[in-house]
């Protein structure tokens, strides 16, 4: 176990938390224009510990979890520590897009803007910013036999890579291309237990027996990560969610939810699917909850996402419409898109969705 603390005595180890924390305060502030909405007041002015908050996740996305499993870390601290995975069969599971499904008038389902960059993308992060959002429910859809985890306050938050490349995981399946999905789901572990994890699928495998591990889906395989323990946040809190997926060469892959003052990870090998070899877009939003569900906000909701990435060039991102791969939806519809260069030079996309 690995605390901010470690080797000092109680008294010592507030100073320093409260050292930190002064830094972060300050830090915060001097770099107000990348803060975030919720770390703002309704006037416009900056909020010094929400700005410390909003520092401090910055400086966890630059520390890295040491090695596989799951990890959890407290504001001021910065520095993981392994907590315990959840291993066992998910409730259910997200599905992949069903192209001949044209429900245009709903976000999802291939429905969707997607980040596309000139290189290899390594690391993405996605957020909202939300208005008018009071209640939200997932509901069954018939195309996909009315499944997932269905209910008031039950969403899923996907960050989804690319799904028609292939790699050696396939292992010289004709047609097999690989998709990975980094997600936060509600309830997903159980009533009261949200879950974050990475999923993993080699679309196009066939009707042979699927590799070790993974589980057959039509002619599709799939299977989980181990799932990080995480809390299920109240849908009108979406503006203090932020998901990150990490994807590294010959190393580790990892999934971050950032929400308040805590973070939750799981990291795994990148070798399950070599995805960081073939990851050049991205698509990151709000949807049912698993099974091909949809989230039903309520009317009046507005919600503008943000989704920012890291590739190996310089070249300004592009917007595709109508290019999502995740089969789950929700019943806002989209505004326009752009892409630009934010803070710092990062790649994003911007988009609005609204009822």
């Amino acid at each position: 176990m690995k605390t901010l603390n470690h080797s000092k005595s109680h008294a010592g180890g507030e100073r320093l938390r409260g050292s930190i924390k002064h830094i972060l305060i300050a830090t915060g502030l001097a770099a107000a224009v990348a803060v975030p909405a919720w770390a703002t007041a309704a006037d416009g002015a900056v909020d010094a510990e929400s700005a410390a908050h909003a520092s401090w996740r910055q400086i966890m996305k630059q520390v890295p979890t040491p090695e596989e499993g799951c990890f959890h870390a407290s504001y001021p601290n910065i520095a993981w520590e392994r907590v315990e995975c959840t291993i066992g069969q998910p409730r259910v599971h997200p599905v992949h897009v069903k192209p001949e499904e044209g429900a245009a008038e709903v976000v999802g389902n291939g429905h969707d803007y997607v980040a596309e960059a000139a290189g290899l993308i390594s690391s993405a992060a996605g957020s909202f910013s939300i208005g008018g959002v009071k209640s939200e429910k997932s509901v069954g859809v018939a195309v996909f036999g009315g499944g997932g985890i269905l209910g008031s306050n039950e969403y899923s938050v996907q960050l989804n890579t690319n799904d028609r490349m292939t790699t050696s995981a396939c292992a010289g399946h004709s047609g097999c291309t690989v998709w990975q999905q980094f997600v936060y789901a509600t309830d997903y572990i159980g009533p009261g237990k949200a879950a974050v994890f990475m999923q993993y699928w080699l679309i196009g495998w066939g009707s042979s027996a699927c590799p070790g591990g993974f589980g057959h889906y039509g002619s599709d395989c799939f299977k989980n990560s181990a799932l990080a323990v995480a809390p299920d946040v109240p849908i009108t809190d979406l503006g203090s969610v932020e998901l990150e997926g990490n994807a590294s060469a010959g190393g580790n892959d990892s999934v971050t939810l950032y929400y308040g003052s805590d973070t939750y990870s799981i990291t795994a090998k990148d070798s399950v699917l070599d995805i960081s070899s073939v990851w050049t877009k991205a698509e990151f939003n709000v949807f049912g909850d698993a099974g091909g569900s949809r989230a039903d906000f309520n009317s009046g909701s507005s919600i503008d996402v943000t989704l920012a990435f890291f590739d190996a060039s310089s070249s300004k991102p592009k917007c595709l419409a109508n290019a999502g791969t995740t089969g789950e939806t929700n019943n806002l519809n989209l505004g326009a898109c752009t892409a630009s260069f934010g803070f710092l030079g990062v790649p994003l996309i911007q988009f609005s969705e609204s009822n």
